[in-house]
């Protein structure tokens, strides 16, 4: 888990300097997931690895296909979820997406912009009610610098993890 660790900060700094996590960090987190897994666990263990990675990005996809979550986001939230025990993934979800929430409104009391997003997403699930169809969100209020880099809210609920929170 040490190696997790380090590979998440790693991840929080790409992602809160560039907006981006590389592949190639991805990459490397999932080579070493599976292998650390297999290490202990024999061959169930890149099982286990990959059925939870899977889990995590079935999961998410919803949010990835409406623009809500970036593919760098999905594939960081699935590698890491293949580190953990089955049974703490839909902790670990929670956990991350609850500190990104709670960042997000933080942000937007910084910036006085509650109302507004909150009228955008209001106007959002109305036509999404009215015409039955998911769509993207407007790439003017789904800008770079408008969201959240969720690299930090994973680093952390994995610290939650690793202190026994959950």
């Amino acid at each position: 888990m040490t190696s997790l660790c380090v590979f998440l900060l790693i991840a929080c700094v790409c992602d809160y300097r560039e907006h981006r996590i590389p592949n190639s960090l991805t990459a490397l987190m999932a080579v070493q997931g599976l292998i650390g897994r297999m290490w202990d666990e024999g061959a169930v263990g890149i099982i286990l690895w990959l059925g939870g990675a899977v889990m995590a990005v079935a999961l998410l996809y919803l949010l990835f296909k409406i623009g809500c979550l970036g593919a760098g986001d999905v594939k960081l939230f699935g590698v890491t979820a293949g580190y953990l025990p089955f049974k703490k993934i839909l902790l670990f979800l929670f956990f991350s997406l609850l500190i990104a929430a709670i960042i997000s409104l933080v942000k937007m009391w910084k910036e006085n912009s509650f109302g507004r997003r909150i009228r955008y997403l209001s106007g959002y699930f109305r036509e999404l009610l009215k015409n039955g169809q998911w769509r993207l969100y407007s790439q003017k209020e789904n800008d770079r610098t408008s969201g959240i880099c969720l690299a930090g809210p994973v680093f952390i609920s994995i610290l939650l993890y690793l202190g026994g929170v959950y």
